[in-house]
């Protein structure tokens, strides 16, 4: 098997960096990380060593280079089946597709008033315009697949999906900004936030230097 490297940006503020982590911890498979810090002078110089995008996350295998954490997840799926990264159901997969998609496009409020910051507790901030609808639809999301598919374990479709290392950095931001939830998407959050990769990305993460932009 060929190397695999997983090149991310600060643990502590890289949503997209965190979603191909969490799938490819959950393919069991060896891989190197390279941590780039964000929000220092030479940053994007150090990103194009490794990504022609100028973004992370970026995965190497062996001579090979994927870009886009959504196009990473597609990748490890196809390349390790049994790690089960999509349901097997068609219907299931389908939906798990299109929930994974919506994150990967939408959203757009969440995203800019509630970022990413896992260590840091700001209740009551970032309610900004739109944001409420945002919290709205993903919890909306997460109750019906959980009451259509999520039998069998605690994730959106029952075992980790792709789904769920997508929705992982929106289980922090609503631990940050401490959104209210109900006892469905409750226990979805706090099912996420005891995986083990996730516990231990959020540990590295501690011991990050801060950022001030993003703080």
């Amino acid at each position: 098997m060929a190397p695999l490297t997983l090149v991310v940006g600060t643990k502590n503020y890289s949503s997209w960096s965190l979603r191909p982590y969490l799938a490819l911890a959950h393919t069991g498979q060896p891989f190197q990380e390279v941590v780039i810090q964000l929000g220092e002078p030479d940053t994007t110089q150090k990103i194009l060593q490794h990504s022609p995008s100028a973004r992370v996350p970026l995965l190497k295998h062996g001579e090979l280079s994927i870009w886009d954490s959504l196009a990473i997840c597609e990748y490890l799926a196809e390349t390790f089946p049994e790690a089960r990264l999509w349901p097997e159901d068609k219907a299931a997969r389908a939906v798990a597709r299109s929930v994974t998609a919506e994150m990967h496009s939408s959203f757009a409020a969440l995203r800019q008033h509630m970022s990413m910051n896992i260590h840091a507790r700001k209740p009551g901030q970032g309610r900004a315009a739109g944001v409420a609808e945002d919290i709205a639809r993903i919890t909306a999301l997460w109750n019906d697949c959980r009451a259509r598919f999520g039998q069998g374990g605690p994730f959106l479709f029952g075992h980790f999906t792709i789904a769920d290392a997508f929705y992982a950095p929106v289980v922090t931001r609503f631990v940050t900004y401490g959104v209210e939830l109900d006892a469905v998407c409750s226990a979805y959050r706090d099912a996420v936030l005891a995986l083990p990769a996730f516990q231990k990305w959020a540990e590295a993460a501690k011991h990050e230097k801060k950022v001030a932009k993003y703080e």
